[in-house]
Order: structure tokens, then sequence, then C-alpha cells
């Protein structure tokens, strides 16, 4: 009895099972064919997956194209595509050998190796025009097609600008709760443009070749491939940066060429306030995810170019009395050390020098008059604050073309406003003083523009597949108070200073092609090489031509020896480059 009772159990136990893989089967055949567990696979297409073979031409996500429209990520490249089932078929091989000028030989052996769609690109030595791609296809050959195929750029650039995308479904889903039609495996932007444009850039539908094969590859339903395009005349969209792709690769040369290692550059085109070029360094690694941050975007100790804010301050407060005359042998802290020997200067020779003491007594002095006149004037310069480009695009009240920017800082604790040392560091850049090199560059624009300040934009235009408009970006003030044109005009007249004084610390940008305008700094870190030695960052910052501004350029190298730093040498390169480039265009 009790063994038929166990028998019993047994038997109940198993037909639970039973009906458990019963249910399985039926819900992942029958009930969420379309939406298969939390990712929300569809099994169906999956299924059709693995019995067709395919060769995308258009993923469908937009692209990105330079201030003169040339692709930034990725082109239409020329390209021949051979299905693997013609090894198996007596086809005119050397006709298409005489048009992509490969050899029979080569073709057919790299046929005999492929299990899927061969594709052969410049990369294996084609040079294909659109009329040899007419050509290709007007053999009417069953398997072998001339396309454009999208595929990344051989010579990447601006990759901290265009970011990446990369598959994540559970933040697909969230952010985009209505886009049912997006498959689990879309791609969306993980950084830079590629995330703050995703909802424009989302594909809308792939174009690709395809044909079905049975379970040894062959074809299924003979060799006919159906070529499935994506008809909508307006996705996919590309969208049209500022960046010139000509400067931003000479840029990045120069970095690599200067061994620029942390740090990198920002260059405005002042009438615009537009970035023609952005670098950041160490160079873009996608398996390295430390080298994601793009530090032109962060807040870092500027040194002594934050004495052009204590300068504006004191134009502006009266405080620029041309007779005045500081003791330039005293420290920033007004101690005579013996370090400083550069002897009684006026403010000019004082801005020119870099002298410390100056612009601590100066600091000193307006924080008695106003304690807010440090960050207000900072303000004022477009220094603190987020200045990319942000407003209104479509549903977004608030779109950030450059979301991973920080806005900069200058007081953490306000109690520091009473305490002179605090002050002191304040004025020459140090302390809790944080701003962005976006944000100096632009500061360096907003003088040379006599004191308008306005948002910095890196994108123009969103565009349509058919190349009409869908968004311009206008050019927006920056909010607030600017400074006045008078104090404006004695900036420049200080920064000009900086390069024309024979002792000024940019005396190295004399013999430079273009006349420069500008101011250096040297911010100490807190970090030490390896041999206990302080590093720095060290900045160059300014405009040119000085009579008639064009560029807005800061340069920063971070944790660098001062006697190593490349700032200088980058700085300079880059104003040949333009230079050299500027005269080619007026030939």
């Amino acid at each position: 009895m009790i063994r038929k009772k166990r028998v019993l159990f047994i038997a109940i136990f198993f037909i639970f099972i039973l009906c458990g893989f019963m249910t399985r089967l039926a819900d992942i055949q029958l009930l969420h064919t379309d939406n298969f567990s939390e990712r929300g696979i569809n099994l169906i297409e999956e299924s059709v997956k693995q019995r067709t073979q395919e060769v995308v031409i258009d993923d469908g996500r937009g692209r990105f194209i330079d201030r003169n429209n040339i692709p930034l990520s990725e082109s239409a490249e020329p390209t021949v595509v051979l299905f693997p089932f013609l090894k198996n078929e007596d086809w005119p091989v050397r006709e298409l050998s005489n048009i992509i000028k490969i050899s029979e030989f080569t073709i057919k052996k790299r046929l005999e190796k492929a299990n899927k769609p061969l594709i052969l690109t410049t990369s294996d030595g084609l040079d294909l025009s659109e009329r040899d791609l007419k050509e290709i296809n007007n053999l009417s050959i069953p398997g072998v097609f001339g396309i454009y195929k999208q595929v990344p750029l051989q010579e990447r650039t601006a990759e901290h600008i265009i970011g990446i995308t990369g598959e994540n479904y559970e933040r697909l889903k969230k952010i985009y709760p209505d886009r049912t039609d997006l498959s689990y495996n879309t791609k969306i932007g993980v950084t830079g443009l590629e995330r703050a444009f995703d909802e424009f850039l989302l594909p809308d539908a792939e174009t690709k070749l395809l044909y079905h094969v049975d379970g040894t590859g062959n074809p299924l339903f003979g060799v006919n491939v159906k070529y499935i395009a994506d008809a909508n005349p307006f996705y996919p969209v590309s969208v049209q940066t500022t960046i010139d792709r000509q400067v931003q690769l000479a840029a990045e040369e120069i970095t690599e060429k200067r061994k620029l290692e942390k740090g990198g550059l920002v260059l405005i085109d002042i009438k615009t306030n537009e970035i023609i070029s952005m670098v950041s360094k160490p160079a873009f690694d996608r398996t390295e995810r430390s080298t994601y941050t793009n530090y032109m975007l962060q807040p870092l100790f500027p040194g002594s170019t934050f004495k052009t804010v204590i300068s504006a301050a004191a134009i502006e407060y009266g405080l620029d009395d041309v007779s005045r005359q500081f003791n330039c042998n005293l420290n920033l802290y007004g101690k005579e050390d013996g370090k400083q020997k550069d002897g009684v200067l006026n403010l000019e020779r004082s801005f020119a020098k870099s002298c410390n003491y100056t612009f601590t007594t100066l600091a000193n002095e307006l924080m008695k008059k106003n304690d807010r006149v440090i960050e207000e004037t900072a303000q004022k310069l477009g220094l603190i604050d987020r200045v990319g480009w942000n407003g209104e695009v479509f549903h977004y009240d608030e779109f950030k073309q450059l979301p991973e920017e920080k806005p900069g800082n200058i007081w953490v604790d306000e109690k520091d406003k009473n305490i002179k040392k605090a002050i002191d560091q304040t004025a020459i850049g140090q302390k809790d003083v944080k701003v962005t090199p976006l944000a100096v560059a632009n500061m360096m624009a907003t003088i040379a523009r006599d004191g308008k300040k306005e948002q910095v934009k890196i994108v123009k235009n969103i565009l349509y597949k058919n190349g009409t408009n869908m968004f311009t970006f206008s050019s927006n003030p920056i909010e607030g108070e600017n400074i006045k044109k008078y104090t404006a005009k004695k900036l420049q007249k200080l920064l000009r200073g900086v390069v024309t004084d024979e002792e000024g610390t940019g005396r190295r940008f004399q013999t430079s092609s273009y006349e420069v305008s500008g101011k250096s700094g040297t911010a100490q870190t807190g970090h030490k090489d390896e041999n206990g030695k302080p590093l720095y960052n060290k900045w160059f910052a300014g405009y040119f031509p000085a009579k008639n501004p064009k560029y807005a350029l800061a340069v920063v190298e971070m944790d660098t020896k001062s006697e190593d730093a490349a700032t200088n040498g980058v700085f300079y390169e880059l104003i040949e480059t333009l230079y050299e480039l500027d005269n080619i265009e007026t030939r």
C-alpha cells in the first residue's frame, strides 16, 4: 500500500513537471512570441534570422557631419557584396574581376572560405566610382551587388565629441516607453553627442540585403537575394556640427606630436561662438572607460588665467589707476621670500608678467567693496555657469547640446570671503576656483567681442535625409549682465601686453603668424609625480588675430611638470595651421 502511494506521488510529481514544461512551451510558441523575456526578444524574428544571411547596408541610425557637410563618424563607401552560394554556381567572375581590379583567383579563394556574405571594401584594394557600381549591377549576377555601405571612417576624429553607442534594453525601455518598434538590440547613445541627440538619431528602419538558407547554408528558395530598403525620405537624419574636420584632425595631430598626455584644447569661432575644434586627452579608447571623460567640459584649476577676472573687476570698480605701482618682489601674501624679483610694476606690466601680489592686493580691496564681486565678474565674463547651448527644442524645454558640461566654482565656504589668505589664493585661480576650458575659451571670445557673451554651439542644424532642415539652433545670449565695453577694451590691451611685453609670459607668440592676445596660467593641482615633485595645470588662453579677432583658443595640459608642459607649443602650432588654412582658402 505504501509502495503504491509512493508510485502515485512520483507519477503526480512528474505530471506537474510535464505540465510546467507544456505551459512554458505554450508561452514561448503561442503567447509571447513577439515579446519574450525581460529583453523583449521577438522569437519569430530571431528564428527567421537563424535561417537568413544578410548584409546591413545602413542600420538606420542618424549620423554626424562637420560644418562643411563632411562625414565625421561614418560614410557611404563603395562596396561589393558577394553571397557565399556563388562558390557553388557557375558565374562570370572574370567580368567582375575586370571592373573591381581584383584577380579571379583571389575572388574565388575568398569565396571558398566564406560562410557568410563577403564584403569587399577599400581596405581590400577597391577604388570604385558610382559608374563602376552601376556597371557591376548591370551584370545582373545573382548574389553580386555593388552598393554604398555605411562604414566607420578609417581616420576617426572628434571621438570625445561624437561619443559612442551601446545596447542597453532596460534604459531603452525607460527613456523611450512609446517606441515599441525598437528591438531589444537597438543601440542608444552612451556619451557625447550620440547621447545628447539620441532621440533624433534612433533608427527608423534598416536597409539590407538578405536571403534564406537551409541548415547547411545553401539557398532555401533559390538564389534570389532580397533588397530591403528604407523608403522614408526624411530619416535617418544628419546632425550638422560646427566642427571643422580638417582643423579637428590637425589639432589632434598637434597634441599627439607635442605629447600632450592629459588635458586638451577648445577652439571657438568668435563671430558665431561655435566650436571649431575640441580635443581631450588621453585619447578616446572604447575599451577603457577612464578615457571617456572630456576634460574640456570638466572644471579645472585655472591658475593665473583667472587674473583676467580680477582685472575686469578692478577696471569696473575704478581700481585700475595707471600711475599706481605694486611691489612685485613680494609674494601673493605680501611677504618677501626671495622668490619674486620683478620689481615695482603698474597694473599693465603686472598682468603681462603675472605678478601675484598685484592681484591679491586688488582682490582684497574689491572684496571690501562687494564680497560678491569676484563671482559676479566671472559670471559677466561667462566663466562660471554652463556656457554650452541650451534652450527649447520641440518638446524639450531645456535641451543641452553638451549635457556632460559641468559648471565652474569660485567659493565653497562663504566664510572664506573674510579670510585674507583664502582671498589671496582665490585671486590667482587656486583654492576652490575651478572652471572648464570651454568656459575659459568662451571668456576670451567674450572679451574679443567687446564684452558680449553668448552660449557656445557645437551643433548648427539637424537635417532630414533629403537635405531639408528639421531644426536650426539659434545664437543665444547668456543671461545676466555683461562687462562694459570700456572694460573689454582695457582687457584687450592687457591681454595683448602679455605677448608684446619683452618679459611677458606670452612673449613666445611674438613670432606667430597671427598677432595674439592672451593669458598664461600655472595652477598647482595638489598632485605629485613619482619623485614627489608637484604637478601643475599649465594654461594659455587667448584670441587672434589681435586687431580683428577670428579665433578664441584655450589650451591646457593637466598634471604636468611646469617646465615640460606642451601648452605653448600646441597653441603656437595650431595658430600656424589655421593661418596656413585661412590663406589657402583666400587664394
